[in-house]
C-alpha cells in the first residue's frame, strides 16, 4: 500500500479499505501555482488571507514547487518561471520538482486567473479532507492497540477533530511576515469597528478602561475570601458577555448546582430577590418578568456545566464540542479553580492545583477564549490589620499567579466591619495586569438582587 505523508511529517496510508485513492485535485494545483507563476500579486492572499500551505498540496513535486514560491515570496523576490527554476536548482529540488520544463508547462493550464483564490480553497478543502482520513487511522489504532484507557482515548479522538476544525489557526509554526501579516488584518478591522475596546466587555466601563476587556487566550483570575460574592460577579460577568455581547459562554459551576445558579440569574434579570425565588414567594406581577427572562436566554448562546467532579480534560472536551457547534467560544467561566478534580491527582495539593491552573491557560490558548477561574483566598488576610488581599493570599497557589495574565481580587470592608463608612461597597482590585495598568475601583453592590453598578449611578 502506497503513503502519504501529512502535515506533521508523518506518513498515512494513501489507499483506503476500498481502495479510493485520498481526496485530491491535481488540476487546482496546477492552477494555482500556474497562477502565481503568471502573476506573484496573487501569493499575499494565498499566504495571509487563504492560508495555504505546502502541506495542502497531495502530488509531492506541487509541495517542492510551492515551497520555493514561499521562500522567494518571503524574501521580497519576483516569483516566474525563471526565479522558481533557479531557487529550486540553488536548494537541489529542481529534478524533484519534475525539471523546467514542468514548471514551464504549469502556466499553460491556467482556467484564469480571477478563479485562483477558488483553486486555493478546493486545495485545502482536499487537504482537509485527508487529514480527517489521517486521523481516522490513527484513532481506529490506538483502539485496536488499546493504548490507553477508554476516556482517554475518546479525550486524543476529540483533540484530533478538534485540531482538524480549526487548522486554519492552528498555526504552529509560521513565518513572522505571515504572522504580523494577521495581526495587521485584525488591527485593520479593530479600527472599522466601534468598539471601544478588542476585548469582551464586561460591563463594568472602569474595569475594562484597567483591563481592555477579557483578552482572547488569557486567563484571568477573580479570587476573594468565601463571602464576599465572587459568584455572583463572575456570573454577572458571563451574563452581560452573553446577552450584552452574543457571545457564547460556557459557566461551570463546580460550588454551586444548576438551580443555584439559574436563581441567581433570574435574580438579576427580574430585580426578584433569590430569596423570594428559593422560597417560592413570588405573586402574579413577578411571572411576566420571570417568563421574559426564560424567553431571552432561548435567544442567547449562554451555557451551564453542572459537574461537580469536573476534572480539566472533561471541561476541556465540552468547551471543545460547545466551540464547535458555536462557532467558537467567547467565554468561559470556572467557579471555582480549587474544587477542579486534577486529571491525574500527584498528591501534592500544591501541584495539583498548579497543574488545575496551567490546564485552564492552555484551555484560553487552545479555544482562543478568555477564561476566567475564580479562586479562594488563605487566611492570611483576615490575619493582617489592612484585609485588603495580596497575591501571596492566593490559597494553594502554586503557579497560580503564574498562569494568569490577570489576577483580580474583590473586597468588601462592610464585612468585616459592621460600622464601615462605605456599606454596600465592593472594590475591584487588580493586583497583576500585563496587558494595561493596575488600579483598585469601587462599584456598589445589591447583595439582594446579586448586582454590581457603578458607584456614580447610586
Amino acid at each position: 500500500m502506497s503513503t502519504y505523508t501529512n502535515g506533521k511529517g508523518s506518513a498515512a496510508p494513501a489507499m483506503i479499505a476500498t481502495g479510493v485513492v485520498p481526496p485530491h485535485s491535481l488540476e487546482a494545483e496546477q492552477s494555482v501555482l500556474g497562477g502565481i507563476l503568471l502573476s506573484d500579486r496573487a501569493m499575499y492572499g494565498l499566504v495571509i488571507e487563504e492560508g495555504l500551505r505546502p502541506e495542502d498540496f497531495y502530488r509531492e513535486r506541487h509541495r517542492t514547487i510551492y515551497e520555493s514560491m514561499l521562500a522567494l515570496y518571503r524574501e521580497g523576490e519576483p516569483i516566474d518561471v525563471l526565479t522558481v527554476s533557479d531557487q529550486l536548482r540553488r536548494t537541489g529540488a529542481l529534478e524533484a520538482a519534475g525539471g523546467r520544463a514542468v514548471i514551464d508547462e504549469l502556466t499553460g493550464g491556467v482556467p484564469g486567473l480571477g478563479g485562483i483564490r477558488r483553486y486555493a480553497q478546493i486545495v485545502r478543502e482536499h487537504a482537509l479532507m485527508r487529514r480527517l482520513l489521517t486521523a481516522t487511522y490513527e484513532i481506529q489504532a490506538s483502539v485496536l492497540n488499546h493504548d490507553a484507557e477508554p476516556s482517554e482515548l475518546v479525550d486524543r479522538a476529540e483533540q484530533r477533530i478538534f485540531e482538524l476544525r480549526k487548522i486554519d489557526r492552528a498555526k504552529r509554526d509560521m513565518p513572522l511576515a505571515e504572522a504580523i501579516g494577521e495581526e495587521l488584518r485584525r488591527i485593520e478591522e479593530a479600527s472599522r469597528s466601534d468598539r471601544e475596546y478588542l476585548g469582551l466587555t464586561s460591563g463594568l466601563a472602569a474595569l475594562d478602561e484597567l483591563t481592555g476587556g477579557w483578552q482572547p487566550g488569557n486567563l484571568t483570575v477573580l479570587a476573594s475570601r468565601p463571602g464576599m460574592g465572587k459568584s455572583s460577579v463572575a456570573l454577572s460577568f458571563a451574563s452581560h458577555a452573553a446577552f450584552k455581547e452574543g457571545a457564547a459562554v460556557l459557566f461551570c459551576s463546580l460550588e454551586m448546582s444548576t438551580s443555584e445558579t439559574v436563581q441567581r440569574h433570574l435574580s438579576t434579570e427580574t430585580h426578584i430577590s433569590t430569596d423570594r425565588l428559593r422560597r417560592g414567594k413570588v405573586t402574579e406581577g413577578d411571572w411576566p418578568k420571570l417568563l421574559a427572562a426564560g424567553a431571552r436566554a432561548e435567544r442567547s448562546r449562554f451555557r451551564l456545566l453542572d459537574d461537580p467532579a469536573v476534572t480539566p480534560s472533561r471541561l476541556r472536551a465540552q468547551a471543545r464540542a460547545i466551540s464547535v457547534r458555536e462557532g467558537g467560544l467567547g467565554l468561559v467561566i470556572v467557579d471555582y479553580l480549587q474544587l477542579m478534580r486534577p486529571d491525574n491527582p500527584s498528591g501534592n495539593r500544591v501541584e495539583d492545583v498548579s497543574s488545575l491552573s496551567r490546564s485552564l491557560k492552555l484551555l484560553a490558548m487552545e479555544l482562543r477564549c478568555p477564561v476566567i477561574a475564580l479562586s479562594q483566598l488563605s487566611r492570611a488576610v483576615e490575619q493582617r490589620t489592612d484585609r485588603r488581599p495580596l497575591l501571596s493570599d492566593l490559597r494553594e497557589s502554586g503557579s497560580i499567579e503564574a498562569d494568569a495574565d490577570a489576577v483580580l481580587m474583590l473586597y468588601r470592608d462592610d464585612y468585616y466591619d459592621d460600622d464601615s463608612p462605605r456599606p454596600g461597597e465592593i472594590d475591584f482590585l487588580l493586583r497583576k495586569n500585563r496587558h494595561g495598568a493596575l488600579g483598585d475601583l469601587h462599584f456598589a453592590w445589591q447583595p439582594e438582587r446579586m448586582r454590581i453598578l457603578p458607584l456614580t449611578s447610586t
